[in-house]
């Protein structure tokens, strides 16, 4: 179809023009919904949705199935692993012959033609100490008595804070269950433990789980920025709802039933941070006196309307949030008048965007969202120390998932409340440097702190 020719029309005609394709894009819209309905929608997938990768299709568009790139694979720089600073020894072999003529060189000067590192492990088997606690009878009140135990060797259960932290660390960090447990602590360390032994080792961390929680709990409402995801868990084969909340020095999970408001409520208590990040989940709203909404979720449901055939709005919108996002990347280079300036730019452009006339109905439940959150979108270039997403939360959760995944959940309530403060504890020490082995074997032996 030929476009009218416009300079021959008046003001009226244009406008009645204008009118008249309006008419026909609604017809057509409508149509275009009706066979949609027909045919269906476009498929869901992890880049234009909320479900996770693991539901998308392998075998199309980007999957296994891919054809490979034509041409050479261009050449990449050689990689070596680096000789130990500190070697626990050295061998130096001298030669005693000539490897060409065999002639004796034990008498001649050599030096180093080659050095290498050769790593290995030794046996590891467990240390058994026999504790004797000796006594006898006083002769002053004549009443019995014994020698105290020595520190961390109190009678009761035989395994040291080393065991009990390992096994800890495999459970909970690498989703070994019960009885590969057991089988790994007697194919590998020669160490017989059953599968109740390694429950009630758990079920003791309780006490020191509770109150290293409470001390995370603490620390965390101090925080002027928490971000906060929630996913399912499995508790006795009932559904549950893991949380977790997080702020720059502090990582606290939850395990409850519910997915509600009131979950993140308990945990805030009486304190309101200044920002507050999230998805647009409604019970993760209105908790902070701010909210950055994830953006990296608006993204996906952009892709999305592009994905249902919007070319308009959509790609406009999504143009213009990549942008903010990579001038959120370069804050610590930005002077604060300068980011000022963008946060005003960013705003404008929006509100200048959703004032358009949307004709696409994919862009229009686009623009009915972006106007529901419109206030919440641009909070981290007002604020150096918001993210513009909420992968922080995401990627702490993640471990938990796969954890769900690959054990099918939690076999009773304690073993469910037992992981999350795992989870609080090692995602707090992470923060600071130190590892998830090294942070449970502080908490056995009593000396895990917050800082």
């Amino acid at each position: 179809m030929a476009p009218p020719p416009l300079h021959v029309l008046s003001e009226a005609e244009k406008n009645e023009l204008l009118l008249a394709q309006h008419e026909m894009i609604e017809r057509m819209a409508a149509r275009i919904t009706e066979l949609e309905g027909l045919f269906g929608k476009p498929r869901k997938t992890s880049s234009n949705s909320h479900i996770p990768p693991s539901k998308d299709d392998f075998g199309k568009k980007g999957g296994k199935g891919r054809k490979p790139k034509a041409g050479k694979r261009p050449a990449r720089e050689g990689k070596h692993r680096p000789l130990a600073e500190t070697p626990d020894t050295t061998e130096r072999v001298m030669a005693s012959e000539c490897g060409h003529c065999g002639t004796d060189v034990t008498s001649q000067v050599q030096q180093c033609r080659q050095r290498y590192d050769h790593v290995d492990l030794p046996p590891i088997r467990p240390v058994v100490t026999r504790v004797e606690l000796w006594g006898g009878r006083c002769r002053s009140c004549g009443r019995r008595y014994k020698a105290q135990a020595p520190a961390g060797m109190a009678p009761g259960s035989p395994f040291g804070p080393g065991i009990r932290a390992l096994m800890a660390y495999l459970h909970h960090s690498h989703h070994v269950g019960f009885e590969r447990l057991s089988r790994i602590a007697g194919e590998l360390f020669g160490l017989t433990i059953s599968e109740g032994a390694i429950a009630n080792m758990f079920r003791r961390l309780r006490t020191s789980m509770d109150a290293a929680t409470t001390a995370i709990r603490a620390k965390l409402l101090k925080a002027r920025i928490i971000a906060s995801d929630e996913t399912t868990t499995r508790t006795n084969g009932v559904m549950q709802w893991q949380w977790v909340f997080l702020s720059s020095d502090a990582v606290l999970h939850k395990i409850a039933s519910r997915r509600a408001r009131s979950v993140a409520e308990d945990v805030l208590g009486q304190h309101r941070p200044d920002v507050w990040v999230s998805d647009r989940y409604s019970g993760q709203q209105e908790l902070g006196r701010e909210h950055q909404v994830c953006l990296a979720h608006v993204l996906r449901d952009v892709q999305y309307a592009i994905d249902s055939g919007d070319t308009a709005f959509a790609p406009s919108i999504r143009d213009h949030l990549r942008w903010a996002i990579k001038v959120g990347r370069r804050r610590d280079q930005l002077k604060d008048s300068t980011l000022a300036a963008y946060a005003a730019k960013a705003d404008n452009i929006l509100d200048r965007l959703v004032a358009r006339p949307v004709a696409h109905p994919a862009g229009r439940v686009l623009l009915k969202q972006i106007k529901a959150w419109r206030g919440k979108f641009f909070v981290f270039l007002k604020n150096r120390d918001v993210p513009a997403t909420n992968n922080i939360s995401e990627r702490e959760i993640r471990p938990s998932v796969v954890f769900r995944k690959v054990t099918n959940g939690f076999r009773s309530d304690w073993g469910a409340q037992i992981h999350a403060g795992y989870r609080s504890v090692t995602g707090t020490a992470r923060l600071s440097g130190q590892s998830a082995l090294s942070a449970i074997r502080d908490l056995v032996d009593g000396r895990f702190a917050v800082a």
